[in-house]
């Protein structure tokens, strides 16, 4: 299991493991996780991906890094999840990597998704098939773009998707 630590949070790279019981037994799910599961986990934009994920872990074991990352809020009492970051697969011929991230509702607006960037961009410059790392913003989403901002990443054109900005690690 690959994990990274930060001041706040416990970074858990996916497995097949933790996706066939995120979405089939929640408790194994906390138990894996060494954390509390909220009831609004998943994240909207995790939801329709999550057998897509599992599939790819069953198919390809090596994905783990590549694909998802749970971020575990440790820094209180109990540790307890709180957003999922990770790549859109390994990188490409280019060495381009894009990450995502989602906190959920009730954790955002503390730093908590540019803490877990950070983190993840740490582990991607240690891999030596990662050249670049790109992301993309919802035009009108400030949050996500500071985020990316915080991290060193600079706008580099509209994005792929409708009603994004395209952006690029500064290192």
């Amino acid at each position: 299991m690959i994990i990274i630590t930060t001041d706040r949070l416990r970074l858990i790279a996916g497995t097949e493991a933790l996706a066939e019981a995120e979405i089939r037994d929640k408790k194994k799910f906390a138990n894996l996780l060494g954390a509390s599961v909220p009831a609004s986990w998943p994240p909207d934009n995790l939801k329709d991906v999550q057998d897509y994920f599992l599939a790819l872990y069953k198919e390809h074991p090596e994905y783990e890094g590549w694909l998802t990352w749970y971020t575990v809020r440790i820094d209180n009492a109990t540790p307890i999840l709180c957003g999922g970051i990770g790549f859109k697969g390994q990188a490409n011929q280019q060495g381009m990597v894009e990450i995502g991230y989602s906190v959920l509702p009730e954790y955002q607006g503390e730093g908590l998704a540019t803490e877990m960037t950070g983190g993840i961009l740490n582990w991607a410059k240690q891999q030596p098939s990662v050249k670049q790392i790109e992301a993309e913003a919802v035009v009108d989403n400030r949050a996500s773009i500071r985020v990316l901002e915080k991290n060193n990443f600079l706008p580099i054109g509209p994005g792929f998707e409708t009603n994004t900005i395209r952006f690029r690690y500064q290192p």
